[in-house]
């Protein structure tokens, strides 16, 4: 009995276990960027979530620390880029291995914080796309 009790527990355990960052995913902003559709990119942003890229995830046991933000610093004009990910199986390989998922209030509060020049949208495809905060803060507004 007790070696059932051991297994069902585990069972739990598992059952409640976090999903991994290739589990991370936006159904809704995928097909948009595939038909290159920039109303549905909208739509998928104001209403669905996006997969970011983090320096450093935030922690565990604190569902007030989302993790810091993975940016892109142009080395030669100083622009800030940040990028969205439609699925965290887009990001390369050579960014932070770390992504979070997150909703249109926090991007519209994080292009409203940061000089951000630029936001790339599953940059290294399959349907890349390209827009600058006032597009993206436009469209989270509409």
């Amino acid at each position: 009995m007790a070696a059932k009790k051991a297994k069902s527990a585990t069972s739990a355990k598992s059952a409640k276990k976090k999903p991994a960052p290739e589990d991370f995913r936006s159904e809704a902003l995928a097909q948009a960027l595939e038909k290159q559709d920039v109303a549905a990119v909208a739509l998928a942003l104001r209403h669905g979530t996006t997969v970011v890229p983090l320096v450093k995830p935030g922690a565990r046991d604190n569902p007030l620390d989302s993790g810091e933000v993975w940016t892109y610093r142009d080395p030669n004009s100083g622009d800030l880029a940040l990028l969205l990910f439609s699925d965290a199986r887009n990001k390369p390989d050579n960014l932070p291995p770390g992504v979070g998922i997150y909703t249109a209030d926090w991007l519209r509060a994080f292009l409203g914080t940061h000089p951000i020049t630029t936001v790339f949208l599953d940059i290294a495809g399959p349907h890349p796309m390209q827009a600058s905060p006032e597009e993206i803060l436009k469209a989270l507004e509409a």
